[in-house]
């Protein structure tokens, strides 16, 4: 077990231990008030687990088991305030509100809670406190940290790693070696970190050194690598730094934090928190079971029809690129004749001869994409989010505009916010085009927004407004 996961495992032992005795001696000033004994029955320490497990599930979606070593103690308090108080109303009304045992003061309800929320917040931010406290000792002292790779070799990166490694205590960088646009280059490093050689290795550089950190220092000249550096960086899975001023292009949240006098720029790829990603997968998951549960007598009928309209198949399928830029099969109805792409790739156009009678109807009204409610219900995509494209029209949009990949962070969707403010894209021009849409959603992304598209959406159905 690596020493990330038995961190994280520490924090929750010493969350499930502080809220199994908290509400232990809740329960026992709680009887001891209103009934005048503070006796313990064996249920009360059943509750007492039940509660633990609650606690932990509670503080598990906010995220506060993620990234344990790389915790600030200040919003560390902050966080657990948050949910505390999020958390400890959701018992009050669950449990407080039916009280077999009712106060015989009405305020004594507004008591009980505070002292409730009290102790759970107290208790908790002081474990955690503590293991944070010795978690940033440990750092600063070099009893550990985490594998960091410069990216530049000119004199901003050498200023930034010069900075870092002489700096008086630790922030945790153990300094692998850098990574430089031109391997040949005179740089200031020479003799000093070890040069592990050009841009083009860096991800197989970061897997095999198992690399956490990622500065990125480059000169004003190379600034136009950034994009491309930060998409490498993310697909590998870890923590990215840039220094201010060449950091142009910015889709998620960032952080400034002046480490000791060297200001980094901190990117968070988590573009959702992780209850809120709960939320959208769980929505996608109801609502994709209901619809093809709801929509079955349709499907018989666009089937019967499709048949009727021409040979082939009722379904297509068709290998498009998803999350994190695996290869998945996308179905749909059938709306080209079977021999449509013998010449190859080709995108649909408004007068496209190769779409049959009932598949324009289906076109215009997206009829044609219900099948993929399938697609969200097992996970290769979610009801809304960017529409996944073949790799043939990946490879010349990145051409053009490299940051497409950042729509690979999320899972591609039914819908999208580029096609409802754009609409099809006839020509790998009018991707680009539409792409700006689909970053403006990954970087807003929430619940709220995907039920508005979906409503959008339904407009554009009834209007008959598809391809």
């Amino acid at each position: 077990m690596n020493r990330k996961r038995l961190q994280s495992l520490a924090y929750m032992f010493a969350d499930f231990a502080a809220t199994f005795m908290v509400w232990l001696a809740f329960a026992y000033f709680r009887r001891e008030t209103l009934e005048g004994h503070g006796y313990l029955d064996r249920q009360q320490f059943v509750n007492a687990g039940v509660i633990g497990l609650y606690w932990l599930a509670t503080y598990a979606l906010a995220g506060l088991y993620a990234d344990p070593f790389r915790r600030s103690r200040f919003r560390e308090i902050a966080q657990v305030f948050r949910y505390t108080v999020t958390g400890v109303l959701i018992i009050f009304f669950l449990i407080f509100l039916d009280d077999p045992i009712p106060p015989r003061n009405p305020s004594m309800q507004r008591i009980l809670l505070t002292i409730y929320l009290s102790l759970q917040f107290g208790v908790i931010a002081l474990f955690r406190f503590i293991i944070t406290t010795r978690t940033q000792i440990r750092i600063r002292r070099r009893k550990f940290g985490f594998p960091t790779l410069v990216v530049g070799s000119g004199e901003q990166a050498w200023k930034i790693y010069n900075e870092l490694e002489h700096a008086r205590r630790s922030l945790g960088y153990l300094f692998k070696g850098y990574i430089s646009l031109a391997g040949s280059a005179e740089t200031p490093f020479r003799g000093k970190l070890k040069h592990l050689g050009d841009i083009g290795r860096l991800e197989e550089v970061i897997r095999k050194r198992r690399v956490e950190e990622v500065i990125i220092a480059l000169e004003k000249e190379e600034t136009d690598e950034v994009s491309r550096i930060i998409e490498r960086c993310e697909h590998a899975g870890v923590n990215i730094k840039v220094v201010p001023g060449i950091y142009d292009y910015l889709v998620g949240s960032v952080k400034v934090s002046h480490i000791l006098g060297a200001p980094l720029i901190e990117i968070f790829p988590q573009i959702m928190k992780p209850w809120e990603r709960l939320g959208k997968r769980l929505f996608d998951i109801t609502a994709s079971f209901a619809a093809l549960i709801v929509l079955t007598p349709l499907f018989a009928l666009l089937a019967a029809l499709i048949r009727m309209d021409s040979r082939g198949p009722v379904f297509f399928r068709q290998e498009r690129i998803g999350r994190f830029g695996r290869p998945f099969m996308i179905y749909k109805f059938r709306s080209m004749f079977t021999d449509a792409e013998k010449m190859g790739p080709a995108l649909s156009s408004d007068d496209d001869p190769r779409v049959t009678r009932i598949g324009r109807i289906l076109r215009k009204t997206r009829m044609d994409e219900l099948p993929q409610f399938w697609n969200v219900l097992i996970g290769d995509m979610s009801l809304v989010g960017p529409r996944p494209e073949r790799q043939f029209y990946i490879d010349q949009i990145v051409q053009v505009a490299p940051h497409y990949r950042h729509l690979h962070k999320v899972r591609p969707g039914i819908t999208s916010w580029g096609q409802v403010k754009y609409g099809y894209a006839s020509t790998v021009p009018q991707m680009v085009e539409r792409l700006q849409f689909d970053i403006l959603y990954i970087e807003n992304m929430s619940l709220s927004l995907d039920i508005k598209i979906m409503l959008y959406t339904l407009i554009v159905i009834i209007e008959g407004r598809g391809k």
